[in-house]
């Protein structure tokens, strides 16, 4: 089954603090996307489509070496508009869509590899990737079907009950789908939301309605989906980093 890899890069990263696109800001001397495009090229993709936005030929030129497709989202209108922008350049691809953020430097290609393997072996329409957090304050929950591997729904945070709140498994924001199944289902998600955007996770709302299964796949290593968006977010992957080249 061949593999497309969409990476997210186009976020202005306001809370950097800093007119830097954010997936420019350097970590230990490298930009955040260089570890993210080195991961996903280990993974042999057929086609890598990078979503550019805030300040696009800029991070173009910066990717230059990498063998990227760069489709430009403008105006951003959300994650699932992100991922929108990637269609034309994926028409005639038949196979799995793997998406990752620019701004998640830390997540590891064997994580990934067992990830692709794992949503293989379960033949369903997506795959997250997950992790247990100690503080899963402001993440989305998994709520899973019993104790199986399959997802009941993502509830995000302002969304969930009492009870969901107490889970402790997030969504990182790292996804595999069937790519047929993921751009029909973006063609039917909609702006009807208090940001008036297309919120990505709501495919996984079209993939519950069509009685589609939704897989999850749990990290035994949290910290490979920690995003950076402060400016003390980047200092802690910093350090991150420096651990995972010495081991």
């Amino acid at each position: 089954m061949a593999l497309a890899i969409i990476i997210m890069a186009a976020g202005k990263g306001t809370r950097m603090q800093s007119e830097v696109p954010k997936v420019l800001h350097r970590a230990n001397g490298r930009p955040l996307i260089d570890y993210v495009l080195d991961t996903a090229a280990t993974l042999d993709p057929a086609k890598t489509v990078l979503i550019v936005g805030h300040q696009a030929e800029q991070v173009k030129e910066a990717t230059a070496r990498y063998r990227v497709i760069a489709a430009l989202q403008e105006p951003q209108l959300g994650t699932g508009h992100a991922i929108m922008q990637a269609e034309t350049h994926l028409s005639d691809f038949d196979g799995e869509v793997l998406i990752l953020s620019g701004d998640a430097p830390l997540v590891n290609a064997k994580t990934l590899q067992k990830l692709i393997a794992f949503h293989r072996s379960r033949n369903g329409a997506a795959t997250v990737l997950t992790a247990e957090l100690d503080n899963p304050t402001g993440y989305g929950r998994i709520i899973r079907q019993d104790i199986s591997d399959g997802v009941l729904k993502i509830v995000e945070q302002k969304d969930a009950s009492k009870e969901e709140l107490a889970v402790r498994e997030i969504n990182s924001g790292v996804y595999v789908f069937n790519a047929k199944l993921l751009f029909d289902a973006l063609g039917r998600i909609n702006t009807n939301n208090a940001q008036k955007e297309y919120y990505l996770t709501d495919v996984f709302g079209i993939c519950f309605q069509n009685g589609k299964r939704v897989y999850a796949f749990k990290t035994e290593n949290p910290y490979e989906i920690l995003g950076i968006n402060t400016p003390e977010q980047l200092m802690e992957a910093e350090q991150l980093l420096m651990n995972v080249d010495e081991d």
